[in-house]
């Protein structure tokens, strides 16, 4: 049975739109993007959920903890699940908040870092080769109940589609930018109401269907 990892941060972990600050929900089987995902492909697919709400591509976050930066989380869930057959990798909405004070090729130079860490030779051969797909999450909006968080986020994440399109083909990864299928929700400016997330996983099986 061919294996997915989903690898990303709350918006791959299912995270609602948040209201205020101190929610910790979650939007059920069937709704999140990756099951949504797995349905579609079909039952012969095992699907592994890896997403940390406030995970970022490479930065240790100085509110949340270090374990946020990705590389650490990626090295663990690719020794822990090995082997896979596919990689998918949602991650930069947190790097555009303010207090990092990335730029977009900051951010993208994150993803170029996991990049680097999945397809290494060494990590390929541990799983007997696997595909990655990069995908762009949707620029966020400044508003609602974490606005002041992502000071500036909107302008960042509006540079990202092309910068990560340009990134995964010098890898030689495949490329899906989420903004181009749904966009985030107007209650937090962050994260996916439910029929996003139908949407994007029906989009991300159909791209995961073509590797």
């Amino acid at each position: 049975m061919p294996v997915i990892l989903t690898f990303g941060d709350s918006n791959t972990h299912g995270t609602p739109p948040m209201t205020n600050r101190i929610e910790h929900l979650r939007h059920p089987v069937g709704t999140r993007w990756p099951t949504v995902m797995h349905e579609k492909l079909g039952g012969d697919w095992t699907l592994i959920e890896e997403g940390l709400p406030g995970r970022t591509t490479i930065f240790t976050d100085p509110l949340m903890g270090a374990h946020m930066d990705g590389t650490l989380g990626l090295r663990i869930a690719l020794d822990s699940h090995k082997p896979i057959d596919v990689l998918t990798i949602m991650l930069g909405t947190n790097d555009t908040k303010a207090m990092f004070g990335a730029t977009p090729e900051a951010i993208t130079g994150g993803i170029a870092a996991l990049l680097g860490i999945a397809m290494s030779l060494e990590m390929q051969e541990k799983h007997g080769g696997f595909k990655v797909l990069v995908i762009c999450p949707p620029p966020v909006k400044v508003q609602g109940a974490i606005k002041d968080v992502f000071y500036g986020g909107d302008k960042k994440g509006a540079e990202l589609p092309a910068l990560y399109a340009d990134l995964s083909a010098h890898w030689g990864a495949s490329f899906m930018d989420a903004g181009q299928h749904i966009s985030v929700s107007e209650v937090d400016g962050v994260h996916f109401e439910a029929d996003a997330h139908v949407t994007l996983g029906k989009a991300v099986a159909e791209a995961v269907a073509k590797l």
